[in-house]
């Protein structure tokens, strides 16, 4: 099973342009990622930089899409990365969340991905036939 590891640090909800974080937090997360490297369950990841460094909104209506820059200042959680995973199960995926060098009110949201098993055999099916069968095996992750 995958699962997305969200991360919502609570320094980005009110960080200025050119913030980074410090060299000590970004070691510590560091290490965190190796030793999800190391177990072999690290698919993908990446930080994000706060919404107030070249943030931008894409919203939907009637077809059409509209533009809106940031910063939002609105924001109350802002997502500053995330993990994607693969596991045997949701108890593992909060196993390795529980792990994150999290500061105090800080927050991780863990997320299963779809997987083609989630799908009726008939859509299965249609998916194999439209996408072929990298896109279908990619989703038995």
């Amino acid at each position: 099973m995958r699962f997305m590891m969200i991360m919502f640090p609570k320094s980005y909800e009110n960080a200025k342009p050119g913030w980074v974080p410090n060299f000590k937090e970004m070691e510590a997360m560091g290490k965190y990622n190796e030793e999800l490297g190391k177990a072999g369950v690290l698919l993908a990841l990446d930080g994000l930089t706060p919404p107030a460094t070249m943030s931008a909104r894409v919203t939907f209506k009637s077809g059409k899409s509209k533009v809106t820059d940031g910063p939002f200042t609105e924001t109350k959680e802002v997502i500053g990365g995330y993990w994607i995973i693969q596991v045997k199960s949701r108890e593992e995926a909060l196993e390795w969340a529980s792990r994150i060098p999290g500061k105090d009110n800080e927050m991780v949201e863990v997320r299963r991905m779809f997987d083609l098993t989630d799908f009726d055999p008939e859509t299965q099916k249609e998916i194999q036939k439209k996408f072929g069968d990298d896109v279908a095996a990619e989703m038995r992750l």
